[in-house]
C-alpha cells in the first residue's frame, strides 16, 4: 500500500514540519513496516521558464537555440524537442540540478553553441512510463498560461507529493485505504480524522422499480449494493485525482474509471462501474459453470470453474466477482449511464480465483476482508464524485441485498490483564486514552473496560488483540524491561538442541534448512506410522501442498539439487519439525535428520566411503554424547518402510523404546544414500545425567585392526560388547570398517573388520601392553562367539 502525503492530508492534519521519514519510522514503531519513503518527484533546482526566442541551430537540422526567461535571468539553452517554440512555458533544470537516474545538469557545448541548462519532458522527471502520454515522452512539457515564471514547476503540476510504500501484514486490511491510514496516523499523533463528504442530489423514480438483484450464492455474497448515475460525461479527470492515483501507483484512464479507483484507495472498498445501457435491468450473482468463458477488461478470454463467483446478466457472465469486470459492459468514451456496484464477496473464493486468473488491487482487498459499513460509504462517495466531476445525475434509490452483521464488536477486558501480558504498569487512564486515539469507544467498569471496536477493524476480535493495540500505540519502547519472576523450567529440547547442532557440525556434517511443505504423495513415505496428513487449504503449488511428517523427503530434495550440480559427497543434517493428525488432533514433533552419500570427510587427506557403519557410528556418537551410553541398541524389524534397504536398515531403540530409524535407502528410491531420523521429543523425554566430556590424551595412541570371522546371524554389536568386556580401560574406541562374505570363509560365515584404538591418559603405551589387550580380546571372541581370527 502506497501512502500519499497529499492524499491523507485531506482527512488528518499532519504537521508540515514532520519529514516523510519521521512519519514512516513512527508507523514502523506501531507495527507497520515500510519499504521506502521518498518524494514522488525526486529532482532539484527546477524552475518554470518561458521561451522568449527560438532559432534553429547553425550546425544542426533538429536542434534549437532557445532564450528562456526564468524570472531572475535569461538562459541560453540548446534543445532538440520538436515542440520547442516561442511563447510556451516550460520546466527548466538549471545548472547543478539533479534529475532521477543520476542525471546532473552541467554547462555544456552543443556543436559549438553554449547551453546553460535543460528544458525537461514529464518523462525526465522520473514518472513511470505507464502514467505518461506520448507527448509527455517525446517533447518538452508545455505548462499552462497560469504558470508563474520563476516558480516551482513540481508544485504547479501538483506532483509535490511524498510517498511511503508499506509492506503490510495480512491482518491489517483496514490499512489498504487512505482513510484507514488516517486513523492509524491519528492514533500515533493524537489527531482526529475528518468526515468524508458523501453528499449528492437525487433525481427521478426509485431505482428499485426498474432494476433488481438475484443473489444465487448467498454464502459467497453477503452484501451487494447498486446505484445508478445518469447522463455522465466521460472526460479527463481533474489533476488532483490523476496525481493521487499516480502517487498510489495506479494509471489514470478517464474521470469515471478514475473515480472508481479513487474511492477504492480512499475508503478501501473496491467498486465496479457497468455501462447501464449494455447491462440491462438485472444483475445475477452466481457460481460459474465449469468451462464457462468470460472476456475480462484486459481483453483476455478466461475459462472459469464452479469455484469462481461471477456477476451475470440474464444470459451470460459480465464480471469476475472481486477480481475484474467483463469487457462487454466496460465504461467507454460514449457511456452515458452507469450502474455502480459495491459488494462483499467470500474472501477465500476470491483468493482462489485471483491466484488462478489474475491478481488485482481489488482482489487484494477482498481477500483480506472488508468493512460492511464502508461498503455503504463507498457507493455514496462514488455518487458524490461522479456528480461533481462527471456531471452525473444520481437516480433516487439504492438496490440492496444485505445479509451481513454490521454491528460494532464489544470486548470486555481487565486493565490488569493488559499490564500482565505487556509486563507494564500503564494506568487505566492511559489505556483508555490509547483506545480513544484509535477511535474505539470505552466504557470503564471499575477494574474492567468494555471496548467497542468499530467494524473497520476486522482484525480485532479477542481481548489479546486489544492488548496488542495498547502495546503498539503506547509504544513498546516506553515499556520498562524487567526480568521474569517465575522460575524457568529446564526443557530438555531447549537445553540440548544447540549442543546437538554443535556436535553434528563437529563431526563434519553440514546443517541445512529445508521446506516443511512437500507433496501429499510423499508424506507417508519412509515410515510405517499411522497418521493423517495435514494438507493446506489453498496451496501455492501441488509440489508443496502438505506439511511433512518425516524430514527425509525434504533432505532428499536438497540431495537431488546438489547431485544435479555434480556435488556427490553429501553429509547434511537438519533439526526441524514433522506434523501429523491423529485421532482428530493436530500435533508436531521435533526431529533430527541426517543424509549422507559419497565420501565422508574425516580430515585433511582422510575420507571414507559412506556406508551403514559410518551412519551407525554417528548415531552412537550423538547418543553417547547426550548421555544414553549403554542404553541404546539397533533393532532389526521385519516391518520396515518399503523405501529402505531391507538388509541395511535398523530401528534406533533407547530404553527398549523405538526413537528413530537409520539405514540405506532402497536402490529403487536412490542409490548409495544413507539416512537417519530421530524423534527428539521422544528421545529427550528419557532422563539422562549430565553430558559427558572426555579429556583428550596428551600421549599418542595405538591403532590395531582385527578381522573376526563369525556366523552370519551374529551382529557387530554383539562382537563389540564382547570386546569391551574383555579389554581394559585402555580401549577408547571401536569402529567397524569392513564386512566381507565369500566362499572361502565357509557357509553362513562373515568377516567383520574392527579398528581398535588404545590410549592412556598418563603415558605412552608399550608393545607388551597392547599385545596383552589383543590376546585377551581374541580369547574372548573365540570362546564366547565361536569366532576365528582372519589372518
Amino acid at each position: 500500500m502506497k501512502l500519499s502525503r497529499n492524499f491523507v492530508k485531506d482527512y488528518i492534519d499532519i504537521d508540515d514540519d514532520l519529514s516523510i521519514e519521521e512519519i514512516a519510522d513512527k508507523m514502523t514503531n506501531a507495527g507497520n513496516e515500510y519499504d521506502s519513503a521518498e518524494k514522488l518527484i525526486n529532482a532539484t533546482n527546477l524552475v518554470i521558464g518561458e521561451i522568449k526566442k527560438c532559432e534553429n541551430h547553425p550546425d544542426s537540422d533538429h536542434l534549437h537555440v532557445c532564450m528562456v526567461d526564468i524570472g531572475t535571468e535569461t538562459l541560453q539553452i540548446v534543445c532538440g524537442a520538436p515542440n520547442a517554440r516561442v511563447g510556451i512555458k516550460v520546466i527548466v533544470a538549471k545548472i547543478g540540478a539533479e534529475l532521477p537516474g543520476g542525471v546532473k545538469i552541467k554547462k555544456g557545448n552543443m556543436r559549438g553553441v553554449e547551453s546553460c541548462g535543460m528544458m525537461c519532458s514529464i518523462a525526465e522527471l522520473g514518472l513511470d512510463h505507464k502514467f505518461l502520454k506520448d507527448e509527455d515522452i517525446n517533447g518538452i512539457a508545455e505548462l499552462g498560461n497560469d504558470a508563474l515564471i520563476g516558480e516551482d514547476p513540481i508544485k504547479y503540476l501538483g506532483l509535490n507529493d511524498e510517498v511511503i510504500d508499506f509492506e503490510l501484514t495480512a491482518n491489517r486490511g483496514d490499512l489498504l485505504s487512505i482513510l484507514g491510514m488516517a486513523y492509524e496516523l491519528g492514533a500515533i499523533y493524537n489527531k482526529k480524522v475528518k468526515d468524508i463528504d458523501l453528499s449528492h442530489k437525487e433525481i427521478g423514480d426509485d431505482l428499485n422499480n426498474s432494476f433488481s438483484l438475484d443473489i444465487q450464492t448467498e454464502d459467497n455474497c453477503k452484501l451487494f449494493l447498486s446505484r445508478k448515475a445518469c447522463n455522465v460525461t466521460v472526460k479527463e479527470s481533474p489533476d488532483f485525482i490523476k496525481n493521487r492515483l499516480i502517487a498510489s501507483g495506479i494509471r489514470p484512464i478517464n474521470n469515471v474509471v478514475d473515480i472508481s479507483n479513487y474511492v477504492m484507495l480512499e475508503v478501501g472498498q473496491p467498486l465496479h462501474f457497468y455501462d447501464a445501457d449494455r447491462l440491462g435491468n438485472k444483475i445475477i450473482v452466481r457460481m460459474a459453470e465449469n468451462g464457462e468463458k468470460l472476456t475480462t477488461l484486459d481483453n483476455n478470454e478466461r475459462t472459469l470453474s464452479e469455484n469462481d463467483i461471477v456477476i451475470a446478466d440474464s444470459t451470460k457472465p459480465i464480471g469476475l466477482a472481486g477480481v475484474m469486470g467483463g469487457l462487454t459492459t466496460e465504461v467507454e468514451s460514449d457511456t452515458k449511464n452507469v450502474i455502480i456496484e459495491s459488494a462483499i464477496f467470500d474472501s477465500i473464493k476470491v483468493r482462489m480465483t485471483s491466484n488462478k486468473i489474475l491478481r488485482s488491487e481489488a482482489s487484494n482487498r477482498f481477500e483480506k476482508g472488508l468493512d460492511p459499513n464502508r461498503t455503504y460509504m463507498a457507493i455514496e462517495r462514488a455518487c458524490a464524485l461522479l456528480e461533481k466531476y462527471a456531471d452525473a445525475e444520481i437516480q433516487k434509490g439504492i438496490v440492496i441485498y444485505d445479509n451481513i452483521n454490521k454491528e460494532d464488536k464489544k470486548i470486555e477486558i481487565e486493565y490488569k490483564f493488559i499490564n500482565d501480558v505487556l509486563g507494564s504498569e500503564i494506568s487505566s487512564e492511559e489505556i483508555n486514552s490509547v483506545f480513544d486515539k484509535l477511535g474505539f469507544k470505552v466504557v470503564q467498569k471499575g477494574e474492567k473496560a468494555e471496548v467497542i471496536v468499530p467494524t473497520r477493524r476486522i482484525d480485532i476480535s479477542i481481548k489479546e488483540d486489544l492488548v496488542e493495540e495498547v502495546g503498539r500505540i503506547y509504544g513498546v519502547n516506553n515499556i520498562k524491561g524487567k526480568l521474569p519472576m517465575s522460575t524457568i523450567k529446564k526443557g530438555s529440547y531447549d537445553k540440548t538442541t544447540r549442543e546437538i547442532r554443535n556436535k553434528m557440525i563437529s563431526m563434519g556434517l553440514n546443517e541445512v534448512l529445508s521446506y516443511i511443505l512437500i507433496n501429499d504423495k510423499e508424506v507417508h513415505k519412509f515410515t510405517v506410522d499411522e497418521f493423517e496428513e495435514v494438507k493446506l487449504l489453498d496451496a501455492l503449488t501441488e509440489d508443496r501442498n502438505t506439511l511433512r511428517y518425516m524430514m527425509i523427503p525434504s533432505l532428499l530434495k536438497i540431495y537431488d539439487y546438489n547431485k544435479s550440480h555434480n556435488l556427490k559427497d553429501i553429509s547434511i543434517f537438519e533439526i526441524g519439525k514433522g506434523f501429523y493428525k491423529k485421532n482428530g488432533e493436530y500435533g508436531e514433533n521435533n526431529k533430527l535428520c541426517l543424509l549422507m552419500s559419497g565420501d565422508y570427510f574425516l580430515g585433511v587427506d582422510n575420507t571414507r566411503k559412506v556406508d551403514f557403519y559410518v551412519v551407525k557410528g554417528i548415531v552412537e556418537e550423538i547418543l553417547d554424547y547426550l548421555g544414553y551410553g549403554n542404553r541404546y541398541s539397533f533393532v532389526k524389524n521385519s516391518e520396515l518402510p518399503e523405501e529402505f534397504h531391507p538388509g541395511q536398515t535398523a530401528y534406533i531403540s533407547v530404553n527398549n523404546d523405538i526413537v528413530g530409524i537409520m539405514g540405506k535407502l532402497h536402490p529403487e528410491v536412490e542409490k548409495d544414500v544413507y539416512v537417519m531420523e530421530i524423534n527428539l521429543d521422544k528421545l529427550l523425554e528419557k532422563k539422562v545425567g549430565k553430558m559427558k566430556y572426555k579429556e583428550i590424551s596428551r600421549f599418542p595412541g595405538v591403532s590395531k585392526d582385527l578381522a573376526i570371522v563369525v556366523d552370519k546371524n551374529i551382529l557387530a554389536k554383539d562382537i563389540e560388547n564382547v570386546i569391551n568386556k574383555a579389554s581394559s580401560n585402555l580401549l577408547s574406541d571401536i569402529k567397524v570398517f569392513d564386512v566381507y562374505t565369500g566362499a572361502n570363509l565357509g557357509i553362513n560365515k562373515k568377516s567383520i573388520a574392527f579398528n581398535l584404538y588404545f590410549e592412556a591418559k598418563d603415558r605412552t603405551l608399550t608393545d607388551e601392553e597392547i599385545n596383552k589387550e589383543i590376546d585377551n580380546i581374541i580369547k574372548a571372541v573365540e570362546n564366547k562367539l565361536n569366532a576365528e581370527i582372519r589372518k
